[in-house]
């Protein structure tokens, strides 16, 4: 892999990481704030159903997950194996892609008026 290419990848990594560490005091609070408030499980789907913003912050919470998670295990992999080459690169690609349709597919759930 070429060092402008290494280099995309650790600017990913590094913005993924913020976007993660927001999304998760986000994501704590809130559940937090439904627990202290007695919600239970429907009466949490029936706050999201529907609500784009939120769609919107857990897409972006998923598309973060995707690019940071398989550039980390990566490297991982990389360091402590030896793997290296396009096969480890089409691994990871496929967990990136694996990641983004398991976690869209799941935020899709908890927006969508009928479920999914």
């Amino acid at each position: 892999m070429s060092p402008r290419a290494q280099a995309g990848l650790w600017f990913a990594q590094r913005m993924s990481a913020v976007v993660l560490a927001f999304a998760v005091v986000v994501h704590l609070a809130t559940m937090i704030y439904a627990v202290r408030s007695g919600l239970s499980a429907a009466e949490i789907l029936d706050r999201t159903r529907g609500n784009l913003p939120w769609f919107l912050f857990y897409a972006g919470f998923v598309v973060a997950i995707a690019v940071h998670l398989p550039i980390g295990l990566r490297n991982v992999i990389a360091e402590t194996l030896g793997w290296r080459g396009r096969l480890l690169e089409a691994c990871t690609a496929a967990l990136a892609a694996g990641l983004l349709a398991w976690g869209l597919r799941a935020a899709w759930a908890v927006y969508a008026p009928g479920g999914a």
